[in-house]
């Protein structure tokens, strides 16, 4: 694995990229970029798949989203879904300077938020030529959801506060222990699951701090990771979900994506007895993701 820089505007990305065993740079390889989960890092489920993905002749890319762990842009913690898509685009132009990369052979692969990022780009990035997806979601659905309207006279208030000289409001995207979700009651499966990869060592980054800042909120509701994708989405399309289901929407989502896409090469595929987070490292699971996903790619790519 080496660390990468690429530029998104005029600030680094911060990367690793995978190299599979035997490298030989005079070689043409095919390339896959795979794009961590909304609060994620390059380092967590992104970085398990692409690691695993480089044993089979793969090169893979992982990065930090802008605004985000190592990668540069300002205000921090900023989840811009637009910006989100951008930084594949600037992965795959990184990708392309590569000799040893296949330009007619680069791929993306997506979980959790990534995964609808990953698809949005798809819809009109054709140097994409295959995308699957593990447990995407379609985040601002989750958003629109629950109360957008006063979450949006909210953004609108902070806003002119710090136009004003109030410093930056940044919230948790999750609370950072069990405990404080069960005083909150907040007591949901995915949830739970969420806390217990993010914040215990199963899954634990120190890049991946939990932070989220609360002006985000209007660019999440209003951006559908899915839109035109029953026309544009035309690349060869796995959808991965697992059949656990909880409130974060995956199951329901992958469908949607499935169902949504132009594509007449797609398939979807069930994990059965997996739920959101187990699709993120535990081996049963990720590894039943993989036989799917690894023949996928050796055939459309």
């Amino acid at each position: 694995m080496q660390k990468i820089t690429f530029k998104n505007r005029n600030w680094d990305v911060a990367g690793n990229l995978y190299l599979p065993e035997n490298f030989d740079k005079t070689n043409k390889y095919p390339a896959i970029v795979c794009v961590h989960p909304g609060s994620s890092v390059k380092e967590q489920t992104a970085g398990l798949y692409a690691s695993q993905l480089a044993t089979s002749a793969f090169i893979t890319l992982t990065f930090d989203a802008s605004f985000q762990g190592e990668s540069g842009g300002e205000p921090r913690f900023l989840e811009d879904p637009a910006t989100r898509v951008e930084d594949i685009r600037c992965a795959i132009d990184f990708l392309t300077t590569l000799e040893f990369v296949d330009n007619e052979r680069i791929g993306a692969l997506g979980i959790c938020a990534g995964g609808g990022y990953a698809a949005n780009a798809s819809i009109s990035e054709k140097r994409i030529k295959a995308i699957a997806t593990v447990a995407a979601t379609n985040a601002s659905r989750a958003f629109r959801e629950a109360k957008p309207v006063e979450t949006l006279k909210a953004v609108a208030q902070q806003r002119t506060a710090e136009a004003n000289g109030a410093e930056k409001l940044i919230n948790n995207w999750i609370p950072n222990s069990v405990q404080e979700a069960k005083r909150a009651g907040m007591e949901e499966l995915d949830l739970m699951e969420a806390i217990d990869y993010y914040r215990t060592p199963r899954g634990q980054h120190p890049n991946s701090c939990n932070k989220l800042l609360f002006t985000s909120m209007a660019n999440l509701i209003m951006f559908d990771a899915f839109h035109l994708a029953e026309y544009f989405l035309t690349q060869p399309l796995l959808v991965i979900v697992g059949d656990k289901v909880g409130a974060f929407g995956s199951y329901r989502d992958g469908f949607d994506l499935y169902n949504k896409a132009a594509s007449d090469n797609k398939k979807i595929y069930t994990v059965k007895g997996a739920g959101h987070y187990d699709l993120y490292d535990q081996p049963k699971a990720t590894n039943e993701a993989l036989q799917q996903i690894i023949p996928f790619f050796q055939e459309n790519l």
